[in-house]
């Protein structure tokens, strides 16, 4: 995944798995998170992921952040992620909740992290 923070948690989720030990909200991210890795490593504009780019954020890092759907309704989770940084691949940054679009700064409280 590129970062340690999201490296570990695919790590953690992975190994709980295996075990059999994951809760059931744990069981759906799991699914839900491993479908729409796929889905980003096959074509990062699948129709289904609905990616496009998050100005806000872009502005905030200075670099072009993307979100891409996990999930929606209402427990509605977003993937955001970059290109890089070697050509052809692409850096999760964060997993979040959906932010909710009509309230000012949602997407600036929004903690992703940081390139490497």
């Amino acid at each position: 995944m590129g970062l340690p923070e999201m490296e570990n948690f695919w790590s953690e989720l992975i190994e709980k798995k295996k075990k059999a030990n994951l809760n059931p909200v744990e069981e759906e991210i799991f699914d839900k998170l491993a479908k729409t890795l796929q889905l980003l490593r096959k074509n990062t504009k699948h129709p289904s992921l609905k990616s496009h780019e998050i100005n806000v954020l872009t502005k905030k890092y200075g670099i072009k952040i993307w979100q891409s759907y996990i999930d929606q309704g209402k427990n509605a989770r977003r993937i955001f992620w970059a290109y890089g940084p070697n050509r052809k691949e692409i850096t999760i940054l964060g997993i979040e909740p959906h932010p909710e679009d009509n309230k000012r700064g949602s997407y600036q409280r929004i903690k992703l992290s940081q390139m490497p």
